[in-house]
This record gives C-alpha cells, structure tokens and sequence, in this order.
C-alpha cells in the first residue's frame, strides 16, 4: 500500500519528456518532487507560474512564491510570471499536455467531483471546472476509499460533478487503474495490495485481465 508520497511517485512516471504539466491542490503537488532529472518538464500553476520546482528547504522559502494551493514552492531556471487571465488561456488552449487533480469521487465513466461536499464551505472551485473542460489527458491522484473505508471509486459520483468523462487514469494508494468503456481497467496493483483487496474496496466496475504487476519504482 503507498502512502502520498508513493502515489505522487508512481505518477512522475506518466510525466514525459518536454510536457506541459498543471498540478492541481494536494497530493498532485508531491509529483515535482519525483520527476526524473534527465528530462525537462515545465510546472504550470493557474495562479501565473511556468516552471515550477520542487518544494523548497527551510532556506530556500519565499513567502511571495506560491502555487494554486497557496503552498510555497520554488522556481527553475528560465520560469516565468504572469496573470491569471494569460495562465487560463494556456489551460483553455490546450497548451496544457497532462493536468494531474485529486478527487472526492471519480466514476467508471470518467466522471469527477472534487470541489464541493454539499453542506461544506468551501472557496470555490478554482480553476478545476477550466482544467477538466480543456485537458486531453487527466490523472487522478486520491485515495482508494474514504475515512469511514467506503469507496471512492464508484459506478456514479454523488458530489456535484467538477467533469464528465474526462478523466482517463487513476493512481491510488492500491492501484493504478485506467478508464474503458466505462468501466474501471486495473493495470497496477500497489506493493503488497492483493487484486481481491483492491476488488472489495472498488464500488464500480472493475475489469481485470490475466496476472496484474505490481508497480515498480
């Protein structure tokens, strides 16, 4: 089973050479922390940021660089500043080739919620409604199941959708399954993780095909 960290580590693996990458709040900012160093990938952060870091050591904050989540981050060499309106015309665009955003609720269809529980305050959802319209590739980084052990992973959302059909891959602390034909595809099976585990804790669908691999790191 992974921890955060693991999760954020198994998805580095999806980052590509030369991607346009937006992290969304969470777990789905651990991921710069995790990108091989012999490839270039440029951070994108809706509040203005191209080029974002790893997190920064205790010498290295700067109280007036923050990403979307309002966490402090660093810099790379070369990164560029600019307005909100210029950073949601890269994500409107499509110049944005993977959108990594945690989840309440993913569905089998693709389906996601991940911005409001009904009855919660909450600040508004963010760029998350612009990030799922605009995006051709979206990760999902979340948690297999709830606090109270129910799954997260269900044949329909009951929070208010962020998106339709849009997510195509999801990485969780026991597995990594993708999105076909609505239904989920287990690909991966976390260290440790059993397929009747990740069966039991997954609400809808799930296709599984010959001898599932763990992951490897």
């Amino acid at each position: 089973m992974l921890d955060k960290n693991g999760i954020a580590k198994r998805i580095a693996q999806e980052v590509k050479n030369g991607y346009y990458v937006n992290l969304g709040i969470g777990i789905p900012t651990l991921v710069a922390n995790f990108v091989r160093d012999d490839i270039e990938v440029e951070f994108q952060s809706e509040n203005g940021i191209l080029g974002m870091g790893p997190f920064p050591t205790e010498t290295q904050v700067d109280a007036d660089l923050i990403n979307a989540g309002k966490q402090t981050i660093t810099a790379l060499p070369g990164a560029s500043f600019f307005d909100s309106a210029l950073s949601f015309g890269m994500i409107r665009g499509q110049h944005v080739d993977l959108t990594i955003l945690g989840a309440m609720e993913v569905a089998q269809d693709g389906n996601i919620a991940n911005w409001k529980i009904p009855g919660k305050m909450v600040k508004g959802m963010g760029g998350a409604m612009d990030l799922v319209g605009s995006a051709k590739n979206i990760i999902v980084a979340m948690m297999h199941t709830n606090k109270a052990g129910q799954s997260k992973l269900l044949k329909s959302c009951s929070l208010p959708l962020t998106g339709v059909k849009c997510v195509t891959k999801i990485v969780t602390n026991l597995a990594v399954l993708d999105i076909v034909d609505g239904q989920f595809k287990l690909i991966e099976r976390a260290p440790g993780v059993s397929v009747e585990e990740i069966k039991k804790a997954t609400e809808g669908d799930l296709i599984v095909e010959g001898d599932v691999p763990e992951m490897k790191f």
